[in-house]
């Protein structure tokens, strides 16, 4: 696509030199000042024209160490170049046909070859447009958009002169003069548009209605709690769109990068040619709780804790919570880590928060471990089973493992209840038989129970 864009920016420039070529020597034969404005003008185009194609292979280079954004912009300055060239030619026409209307009547010669020419132009200009329109569309190109515009404008104008001429096979002499001051005002529009177009890119201006679809397309994602900033930017035919969301800060963060790049993803099928950036910002929501407020505070320090119990008194709250801290940690080391924890949480909760903290060593993740003897685990099956038939809600033992460790010796269990009990009731008996099993075997460090229906 970049090669069409390159190529079609350059059959423009020689096509532009050729109409220059041929109009200049009709006018200065048969004397026209509309046809030789007409030279003029298209001598401009082929000087835009070729800045236009330089720029656009320019433009075409992807992003380097110097240039982070691309090289899009440079369609915009060849843009504004190509506006001063058409003022001027502008200024110059307007300036010879009101001398020409003021002053004695100029005399057209051979008028027919004329009209000839301007009937060229205007098929040659007709095709050129729907050339750079189809490629501009297709590579959202701002430069060659603004060719296609340029020359339509130069149809629009050829299309005036010739009328001009017709008239002055019809004897009115001073339809030559008036045609270039058309010319004139077809050209001065179309720079004041492309000037317009070029400035605002150059400085920045967010594309009308951009930022509109935009926040239509962020509604789609639940998961967003709020804009908090879109910031548009166009370099050339790219898009550069940079968007701010507010997201839930308990959300993992591999949710967060997926959610990004949903957005990303969506934004650049919707808009083409465009980079986007997305910022999340965490916010707390509306119904979050106070017990995920606590946790959540507690991991932003580094810190994990369990069991939390909240107690709303008359006058203030009482939190109560296990910490977690390294099993290696000497008591006064634990000590210093709750009373910070303790400190931060009064900080965001209130002063005459009360706080209970039960320190809770954390286990090595990875403990070199091997069976028990068969006849210890065998003990060990023994008595979950009797416990669990006095405590009489709990059933079935099975799945019995026992493993020594540095640390003890570690039992896992399954067993199953009845499906309709509570969760609360179910936990208390197998603590119950936790507790009775570490009571008659000493070495047993850790016991877990998993719970399953019946």
């Amino acid at each position: 696509m970049q090669n069409e864009k390159q190529t079609v920016a350059r059959n423009s420039m020689i096509a532009s030199g050729l109409l220059a070529l041929g109009k200049f020597i009709a006018g200065i034969f048969t004397g026209s000042i509309g046809l030789i404005s007409e030279g003029i003008h298209s001598f401009t185009d082929f000087i835009a024209t070729s800045i236009t194609w330089l720029a656009v292979r320019v433009s075409d280079k992807p992003a380097d160490d110097d240039h982070h954004f691309g090289h899009g912009k440079v369609e915009n300055l060849a843009a504004l170049f190509e506006v001063l060239l058409l003022l001027c030619a502008a200024s110059w026409i307007f300036y010879q046909a009101v001398n020409s209307l003021l002053g004695e009547s100029h005399q057209i010669v051979a008028a027919p070859i004329v009209i000839a020419v301007l009937l060229v132009s205007i098929v040659v200009d007709f095709f050129r447009v729907k050339a750079l329109n189809r490629v501009a569309k297709a590579t959202d190109s701002a430069a060659l958009e603004a060719d296609a515009l340029h020359f339509f404008s130069d149809m629009l104008s050829s299309g005036v002169v010739l009328l001009g001429m017709v008239f002055v096979l019809f004897g009115f002499d001073r339809a030559d003069a008036l045609a270039a001051l058309v010319v004139a005002c077809f050209i001065l529009s179309a720079a004041l548009k492309l000037g317009k177009r070029s400035f605002d890119s150059l400085i920045d201006t967010a594309p009308s209605g951009t930022r509109e679809d935009v926040v239509g397309l962020l509604q789609d994602f639940p998961a967003i709690l709020s804009t908090e900033n879109i910031r548009l930017r166009s370099g050339g035919a790219k898009l550069f769109i940079e968007v701010s969301v507010g997201v839930c800060r308990t959300l993992p963060l591999e949710r967060i990068n997926t959610l990004k790049q949903s957005i990303t993803t969506k934004l650049e099928q919707h808009f083409g040619n465009s980079e986007v950036r997305v910022i999340a910002i965490p916010q707390t929501r509306s119904d979050e709780d106070m017990a995920t407020r606590i946790r959540i505070l507690a991991a932003n320090h580094g810190a994990t804790v369990q069991n939390l119990a909240l107690q709303q008194l008359a006058d203030r709250m009482a939190v109560g919570m296990d910490l977690v801290v390294p099993a290696n940690a000497t008591v006064e080391q634990a000590h210093d880590i709750a009373c910070e924890l303790e400190d931060v949480l009064r900080q965001a909760l209130g002063d005459n928060t009360e706080i209970e903290t039960h320190l809770e060593p954390q286990a090595a993740n990875w403990l070199s471990s091997q069976d028990v003897a068969t006849g210890e685990l065998s003990q060990i099956q023994q008595a979950l089973t009797v416990s669990a038939e006095n405590c009489g809600l709990v059933q079935d033992i099975h799945d019995i493992r026992a493993r020594e460790t540095s640390q003890g010796v570690i039992v896992n269990f399954h067993c199953r209840v009845l499906p309709a009990l509570s969760i609360c009731a179910a936990h208390q008996a197998v603590d119950a038989i936790e507790r009775q099993l570490r009571m008659q075997f000493p070495a047993v460090s850790r016991v877990v129970g998993h719970v399953e229906p019946l």
